[in-house]
């Protein structure tokens, strides 16, 4: 029956355009053994492919990814840029995953070797980012958050708005520890990139990764960011004196410059770091993610010394007097941080269904909602800081404004989630195509042969149809005279069971596969070519 449902794939146009993109060349060649590690590895195909976003990368013998980024596509061309190896002599694997013309996603993967082959190769598909590594990192880049706001709102409200009577120690305290939180989340956000490029532990880090990552462009913003957190420590001092003594206003004024133009260089490093400089219109991106960042830091950090000192030690009289010029302070930062935000939003996420579709639109949606919490707390804080009357007020007003702190930390735990969350209009790529396939398909490598082939719709029960593609390793067409499939499941004991594929049409072959139960299943590819010449692939295959 599923060989007689197979046919149903031959009727109509379909013949050779229903190939997808297959490997027809690499550099280094697949198989072979050269006397030094590569600095790129060159994939090519038969047609015009596009990367899916984080899932193409070279593996080092010793088990360790040391592709720097996604590859560079041009055209039929793929190009992986990866860095030196910690031990460079052994196996190295390549594995891609690739959307084809017809927009069916394609994965395979070969190897290479250095000096001479390992005994034992390193695995095909990449593990991912350690999850611990992955928890540091956005711990990190949160610590990094809290450390500019605390560093930047409560400064700035000192330098303007400040009571002269009231004691600055507690407030200064809360901008040194801003400034201590930025150093020291930009120091761990260096270590951790050296363990999440690689996929290692996070401390399975070696001299020459650290100087690697130090060397890259990611590596070069981060130590940039170290010297101007540095810079704006003195300057703040600089201010902060002449506001106590009695230095030249022209001076005291060129220090107050050089600190805006350092705050706003390192404002930039984090869009240079991040999504926004690799994205479509970067140069808007980096601007806007620089507004939200300086918007963010001056409002909520104003709340947080409202909260915590203003509130409490300002009497009445002075209150009324601030209350309102920080009112309209918070709600200029607040539209200029939605204006930047949604300006974001819209180049990253691409289109309004990959909202739903994608994690990076989730979590939009989620700040969103959270976001519109805190400004309808703001609205009332704003109400209450407007208020002249009734001894209560002050109260009231320090719990709204303690419940735009608490609503404004779980926003910048989704800030930082999102900076580690490939963006929806990428990610898109791969969700749009998976759900075209609606199966499993990918291309296989022998030294004899490729093999490329897709079951549909792959789910329990004999009707599933397999309808495989046969090339020689340069992409053309090889005659088949023999296919033979098995399954085998061996988690539940279940030996090799033959699919019969049927040859048809010199290179292709139709046939049905079963699944009786669900699990991993070991797929096993016998494909002989002429009487004496036959080789053998292998695959999993998971089945719900």
């Amino acid at each position: 029956m599923a060989i007689v449902g197979a046919l149903s794939v031959l009727v109509g146009p379909a013949q050779p355009a229903s190939a997808h993109a297959i490997l027809t060349a690499t550099t280094p060649t697949r198989g072979s053994v050269i006397p030094q590690a590569p600095s790129t590895v060159v994939l090519v195909f038969n047609e015009p492919v596009v990367p899916a976003p984080g899932r193409t990368q070279v593996v080092a013998p010793d088990g360790k990814r040391i592709s720097v980024g996604d590859p560079v596509s041009e055209g039929r061309r793929l190009s992986i840029a990866i860095r030196a190896a910690d031990r460079p002599l052994g196996t190295y694997v390549v594995s891609y995953r690739i959307v084809s013309v017809d927009s069916h996603t394609i994965s395979g993967a070969f190897a290479f070797s250095v000096g001479a082959p390992s005994k034992a190769r390193p695995p095909a598909e990449d593990a991912g980012v350690n999850p611990t590594v992955e928890t540091a990192a956005a711990v990190a880049r949160y610590l990094g958050y809290v450390g500019l706001t605390l560093a930047i709102g409560p400064f700035l409200i000192l330098l303007v708005m400040w009571p002269r009577r009231l004691s600055k120690r507690g407030p200064l305290r809360m901008v040194g520890t801003g400034f201590g939180l930025l150093t020291v989340a930009t120091l761990a956000s260096l270590w951790l990139q050296a363990p999440y490029s690689s996929g290692a532990a996070l401390f399975d880090v070696s001299a020459a990764e650290l100087r690697q990552v130090t060397l890259s462009p990611f590596g070069t913003v981060l130590l940039a960011r170290l010297v101007l957190i540095a810079v704006a420590a003195v300057l703040v001092r600089q201010v902060l004196r002449a506001e106590r003594s009695s230095l030249r206003a022209d001076r005291s004024r060129l220090t107050r410059i050089g600190l805006v133009a350092v705050l706003l260089a390192g404002s930039a490093t984090w869009p240079l770091a991040g999504h926004q400089i690799a994205s479509p219109l970067s140069a808007v991106m980096v601007a806007a993610d620089m507004a939200h960042l300086i918007s963010m830091a001056v409002w909520l950090g104003g709340l947080a010394l409202l909260a915590g000192f203003l509130l409490r030690r300002a009497d009445p009289r002075e209150l009324h007097i601030i209350l309102p010029v920080w009112s309209g302070w918070a709600a200029a930062a607040v539209c200029c941080l939605v204006v930047a935000g949604v300006i974001q939003a819209l180049v990253q996420v691409g289109a309004p269904q990959f909202l739903l579709k994608t994690d990076y639109g989730r979590l939009i949606i989620a700040k969103l909602a959270l976001t519109a919490g805190v400004l309808a707390v703001a609205v009332i804080s704003r109400r209450l800081a407007r208020r002249r009357r009734g001894s209560s007020y002050a109260t009231s007003l320090r719990r709204s404004v303690w419940g735009e702190l608490g609503l404004a930390a779980v926003i910048l735990a989704a800030s930082a989630a999102l900076a580690q969350t490939t963006p929806a209009r990428l990610a898109a790529i791969e969700v749009t195509a998976q759900a075209k396939a609606k199966g499993f398909v990918t291309t296989l490598n022998s030294p004899l042969y490729a093999v490329q082939f897709e079951i549909f719709p792959v789910q329990l029960g004999e009707n599933n149809t397999f309808h495989g593609f046969v090339y020689t390793p340069d992409g053309k067409p090889l005659n088949v005279a023999e296919w033979k499939v098995t399954a085998a499941l061996p988690s539940k004991g279940i030996e090799p069971m033959d699919n019969p594929v049927a040859p048809l049409l010199g290179n292709q072959g139709l046939g049905g596969i079963n699944f009786p139960v669900p699990g991993d299943w070991q797929l096993r590819l016998t494909i002989r070519t002429s009487e004496i010449e036959q080789a053998t692939v292998t695959t999993t295959v998971s089945v719900e």
